[in-house]
């Protein structure tokens, strides 16, 4: 059994100790992706067994995984200058592991204006975004257009800004809305200002799932609809998968091979960003419906895992640092993540479920994390096309502070258990 103490230190390990205790099986799966630098060469089989593997095979994995990172993506961890701005919480979809939505005539209820987006994302741009991320709840009788108009508000305010919004499930609200159909109203969107789409919606891609888990919210073939057709007009996204709740592995193995089979056919996933359930104010958990949250392990091993299965499909792992705290989210960039995600601003979604890593990170606590675990900070725009490397003065004179590939630092983790 792999205790938390061992989990914690695994990082000090070389691919070559972690081995000598492993399974036969999984060594043999995990050598030929870091020869090949390839997901695809393992069978259904193997992708099965490391997802399902034990405890004491976890330190291999999370070895190679990371020792794949540093082969493919190097040592810079990136991240984004954002803001989040969730436009409304009043929401019908009635998801059971979301305690954010609320019913219009909550006293807590919201909607922004469209003056309010606008003033939102100056205020972002004065800050240093690059990019806002809008998403909002589904309330009844939207405006029909209105995601055009908030796409309007937000670039006349700030034309260059990044708009990274509106999930596949208020694409499916918007196409309802305006009768139009998905390519011509994906095109709209595009044409007047929307950037890339979030690959979120998706939590677990299995419709018995996502029957238990939304029965109102877009069928699996919807999702992946609206994410191909947007790809096709040159709408990039990222793709998610939520875990610690009701799933498997099984359903982790699944839903990467479709990732990979859509980035094989559209190349347009810029990320993969796994999605901790947070469990203390949802229905879902209360209902006895979910576990209580990841466990460490799974929280390691679906980061370590999207970095061996997705290998020469999708290169950027994300960690979400709104469900983790400082030493987990630290701690997932030594099993195979190479990106922070974004500065936020101002989260609500998470925070509601009862996440407690708060609503903003500073592009200079980014830096000070990554720079912790020796690595190299670098903040990047949204479809990771540019990168600005961020070293203080006196990281930046030697280049003995990054001694080599095989260097192993002694790090002080922040409590994560």
């Amino acid at each position: 059994m792999t205790g938390t103490s061992e989990l914690k230190h695994f990082p000090q390990l070389s691919w070559e100790e972690a081995a000598k205790s492993t399974s036969p099986a999984i060594r043999s799966a995990l050598e030929r992706v870091l020869e090949m630098q390839d997901g695809a060469c393992l069978t259904d089989e193997e992708q099965l067994g490391l997802a399902r593997s034990s405890s004491a095979d976890l330190v291999a994995l999370l070895v190679a995984a990371d020792t794949l990172r540093r082969d493919v993506v190097g040592n810079i961890v990136t991240y984004v200058v954002n803001r989040n701005i969730n436009f409304t919480n009043v929401c019908f979809v009635g998801c059971k592991f979301c305690a954010f939505s609320r019913g219009p005539r909550e006293g807590d209820a919201y909607f922004h204006s469209l003056e309010d987006m606008a003033r939102k994302t100056k205020e972002a741009r004065e800050l240093g975004a690059t990019e806002v991320c809008i998403q909002g709840g589904l309330p009844r009788d939207l405006p029909p257009f209105y995601y055009r108009d908030i796409l309007r508000a937000v670039k006349d305010a700030v034309p260059d800004i990044h708009v990274h919004a509106f999930s596949p499930m208020e694409i499916v609200y918007g196409v309802e809305l305006t009768s139009m159909p998905l390519r011509d109203y994906l095109c709209m969107l595009r044409d007047n200002g929307l950037d890339t789409l979030p690959g979120t919606a998706a939590e677990i891609l299995d419709d018995e799932v996502r029957q238990i888990l939304s029965r109102n919210k877009l069928s699996v073939a919807d999702w992946r609809d609206v994410i191909r057709t947007a790809h096709q007009v040159g709408i990039r996204s990222t793709c998610t998968l939520m875990y610690g709740h009701m799933e498997t592995p099984d359903h982790w193995v699944r839903q990467l091979s479709m990732f990979r089979k859509i980035q094989s056919e559209t190349g347009g996933f810029t990320e993969f960003v796994p999605l901790g359930f947070v469990h203390q104010n949802t229905l879902l958990f209360q209902q006895g419906l979910a576990r209580s949250g990841p466990t460490l392990e799974e929280h390691l091993k679906i980061h370590a895992l999207a970095r061996i299965l997705l290998a020469g499909s999708i290169s950027n792992i994300q960690v979400s640092w709104v469900k983790l705290n400082r030493g987990l989210s630290q701690l997932c960039l030594h099993a195979g993540a190479n990106d922070y995600g974004g500065t936020l601003m101002e989260e609500n979604i998470s925070r509601e479920a009862g996440a407690t890593a708060g609503q903003y990170t500073s592009p200079g606590d980014f830096q000070s994390l990554i720079l912790e675990i020796g690595r190299i900070p670098a903040e990047r725009n949204t479809k990771y096309s540019r990168l600005q490397i961020k070293l203080p003065g006196e990281w930046a004179k030697g280049s003995e502070l990054f001694p080599g590939e095989d260097a192993r630092l002694s790090i002080g983790y922040a409590e994560f258990a």
